[in-house]
């Protein structure tokens, strides 16, 4: 039976790379970022949730979607009309928080909806540049998104967006919640271990899964989804996820520590103040701390 296994992550940290790790496993030529063969599309995708209920979302309230998601996400992990994307898996990528409908059943379906999770976390001092990046804001703005409570994706009441509402809950929240669920095993990935060593990291995930994969078949697909290629392909024939608002690589230089030449001394203390529990939590110190360590 095939399996599902969410890809969480709070936005701009390094779901879409390590889908691209995903899809070069097996592979004897890069994959084409625009052509992934994965069936890793968004929970939140409105196309899934109208064939799976024959009624069209966009008839519906963001509130009336959210009571049946959980219904919904059921039934997609019992449908046998999607192949596996890897050993008898189907990944499917979420932005969702982790919450729960007024009725008490976990957005997300809970057991039901899938079988485990790999959360991938970045530090949020580099979640704020790459975000103002891709959305076209200033990093000050940015800084508020992740600050806030109710932030949330594509849940504007004045127009249809392709996907539905998603609530992030900030970045603290987010994270609080999918590490403190008890419906899924949940395996964390840190952006600073995929760009450290994507192939250990892609391997580590795999064996949580319980799926054995070669070595050199994992150190292949790190090679071939480098951001030296991503980058390459990208400026060759563009990138559909890649934002249409205003003109900005998607796949910009994937260093964990851009943050330090980006961010000034006032941005830096305000994140680390919202989100200090959950940043040493995560293992990411504050940037004071950093310096002293490093300095003696």
């Amino acid at each position: 039976m095939t399996r599902t296994v969410w890809l969480a992550s709070y936005p701009k940290s390094g779901n879409t790379w390590f889908r691209l790790l995903l899809a070069n496993l097996g592979r004897d030529t890069p994959a084409d970022i625009n052509a992934i063969p994965l069936h890793a599309t968004m929970a939140s995708g409105r196309h899934r949730f109208d064939a799976a209920t024959l009624f069209p979302s966009g008839l519906l309230t963001h509130e009336e979607c959210a009571r049946l998601r959980p219904r919904v996400h059921a039934a997609l992990a019992e449908a046998d009309d999607e192949p596996a994307d890897l050993a008898g898996i189907r990944f499917a990528k979420t932005h969702d928080a982790w919450t729960y409908t007024p009725g008490g059943a976990p957005l997300l379906g809970g057991r039901a909806g899938a079988d485990a999770a790999i959360l991938i976390v970045r530090d949020p001092r580099a979640v704020v540049p790459s975000l103002a990046s891709h959305f076209g804001i200033t990093s000050d703005v940015a800084i508020d998104f992740l600050g806030n409570p109710q932030a949330y994706f594509c849940g504007e009441r004045d127009r249809q967006q392709p996907q539905l509402r998603q609530w992030l809950r900030g970045w603290s929240e987010f994270h609080r919640g999918w590490l403190g669920q008890r419906e899924l095993p949940v395996h964390l990935v840190r952006y600073e271990a995929l760009a450290a060593d994507a192939a250990t990291t892609l391997a580590e995930a795999l064996a949580f899964l319980g799926v054995a994969v070669d070595p050199a078949d994992c150190a292949r697909a790190a090679r071939f989804a480098d951001f030296g290629e991503l980058r390459r392909q990208e400026r060759k024939g563009g990138f559909r996820e890649a934002p249409r608002r205003h003109a900005v690589a998607f796949f910009r230089d994937g260093t964990p520590d851009g943050w330090r030449t980006v961010l000034d001394t006032v941005q830096l203390r305000r994140i680390e103040t919202d989100h200090a529990a959950m940043m040493e939590r995560l293992g990411y110190p504050p940037a004071a701390l950093e310096r002293k360590r490093l300095a003696g």
